[in-house]
């Protein structure tokens, strides 16, 4: 067990995290939605109701859909992008997919490789690219999940205040749904930004996501 625990301690500790979170979430979620329905007259929920309503729905789903499409773009565009100096970054004269030597496949397999990666044709092709793949298809999910649960919220104000609800083409065009979109999406490009180019210049001791404190700043993807 204890070996478990140091072996997943990453996943267990961020999950542990997260969870702790979302509960939160749930609490202060509910507290300000009851607070709203307090000061418009409406009616207020349990926990329970609050937790399976659009608007705890939505709250969650914008969230997730720009954490996934910040690392759908970051999988992707660090293939081609490089930053000098940057722990980020692959070394800059190692641009684009790589040979199959470098990436162990085809004839460049070994034992220990994955069993897609030694099949070659589609499986292996699939494979290469699963990480980015499923990232694309967890934003995609999420990002429908908000546009569908925002615009429960959206017609439930605009039925509220005596206008007509509007369908669902017709709120993913709309300022509010961008709106909601925008702002955490670039918050989460800023942050990836920030520490691709921000970690050429400064050091976390014993971080795989910063260079050894001694590493010259010219030198790119170092793990410290």
């Amino acid at each position: 067990m204890k070996r478990f625990l140091r072996d997943n301690g990453l996943s267990l500790g961020f999950g542990l995290m997260f969870l702790a979170a979302l509960v939160g979430q749930a609490f202060a979620g509910q507290s300000d939605f009851n607070h709203r329905q307090l000061a418009q007259g409406g009616r207020e929920l349990s926990l329970l109701q609050y937790v399976t309503s659009s608007d705890f729905a939505v709250n969650v789903a914008e969230n997730w859909q720009s954490e996934y499409l910040q690392f759908f773009l970051y999988v992707f565009a660090t293939v081609w992008l490089v930053q000098r100096g940057s722990p980020e970054s692959k070394p800059v004269d190692e641009v684009g997919l790589e040979s199959d030597e470098e990436q162990r496949v085809g004839r460049h397999t070994t034992e220990e490789s994955p069993e897609w990666a030694k099949a070659g044709g589609w499986r292996t092709g699939v494979f290469s690219r699963s990480l980015g793949i499923v990232m694309a298809v967890i934003f995609l999910l999420s990002w429908f999940a908000q546009s569908v649960s925002g615009l429960s919220v959206y017609n439930a104000e605009q039925i509220a205040e005596l206008q007509d609800p509007v369908t669902w083409g017709g709120y993913v065009v709309s300022g509010e749904f961008w709106n909601r979109t925008l702002q955490n999406w670039q918050s989460e490009l800023l942050a990836v930004g920030s520490l691709a180019v921000l970690s050429v210049y400064l050091r976390q001791r014993g971080s795989p996501e910063s260079k050894p404190v001694g590493t010259s700043h010219e030198t790119t993807e170092t793990s410290g």
